[in-house]
């Protein structure tokens, strides 16, 4: 079966252009204009990707990714006019994974929607491959020794990450790329940040139990007992 996204955008011209390109793609795209619709439709349609505009006649963009990201962890593509660094910032922050401003190339659209479904995929582990974390990758939730960890979006990828690969060694560069997309605008001192939290969420687990081991110079690993 086709590949559902989801379109969030009022312009039909924008649209219908999105729609083509996709569709030649192989792609099966539900547009709305409205993000009372969307939001109706994520729950009866379980898109792969949402792609949304920020400016919609009835809720920012913005606005909506917020709502979005209560109950789905579906990646998101903003459409906007808007190229301020802030508003790039914002969304980035609100749990979006990539940002594309008009005017803009379809096909260039369907490379980074492609390149985000890929990261997307890329995420899926096997279970077997870490003996005290489980991860529950429908529910977006990792466990330690049976306990829930409380993760935000970017720390549950950057552990989940490094949960996947015991003992590889991942630059903050790579992390970063991982976790925020080829086009993050943090910094690599986030990384760290990210790491430090979640560390104190593993300890509040169990104070004892440290399993993410800093390579100086280098970036991060998970230990290979892990």
């Amino acid at each position: 079966m086709p590949t559902a996204l989801l379109l969030v955008e009022d312009e039909k011209s924008i649209a219908d252009s999105v729609i083509y390109t996709f569709g030649k793609e192989g792609y099966a795209v539900t547009w709305v204009s409205l993000a009372s619709e969307a939001l109706a439709q994520i729950t009866a349609l379980n898109p792969a990707l949402i792609i949304m505009d920020i400016g919609l006649p009835d809720m920012l963009g913005l606005d909506l990714c917020r709502e979005v990201r209560k109950t789905s962890n579906t990646p998101i593509i903003f459409l906007t006019a808007r190229s301020d660094e802030i508003d790039k910032i914002l969304g980035l922050e609100l749990g979006a994974d990539d940002y594309v401003v008009k005017p803009f190339s379809p096909r260039e659209l369907v490379a980074r929607a492609k390149a985000v479904l890929r990261r997307q995929s890329n995420l899926v582990l096997a279970p077997d491959k870490t003996k005290k974390f489980k991860i529950d990758d429908a529910k977006k939730r990792i466990t330690i020794y049976e306990k829930d960890l409380e993760l935000s979006k970017y720390e549950y990828d950057l552990l989940k990450h490094l949960i996947a690969r015991p003992g590889r060694v991942y630059s903050r560069d790579e992390l970063l790329t991982l976790a925020f997309g080829n086009d993050h605008v943090t910094t690599d001192r986030a990384i760290d940040a990210h790491i430090k939290n979640i560390r104190a969420k593993i300890k509040s687990v169990d104070p004892e139990t440290d399993p993410i081991e800093t390579h100086r110079g280098l970036g991060y690993s998970l230990k290979e007992e892990f």
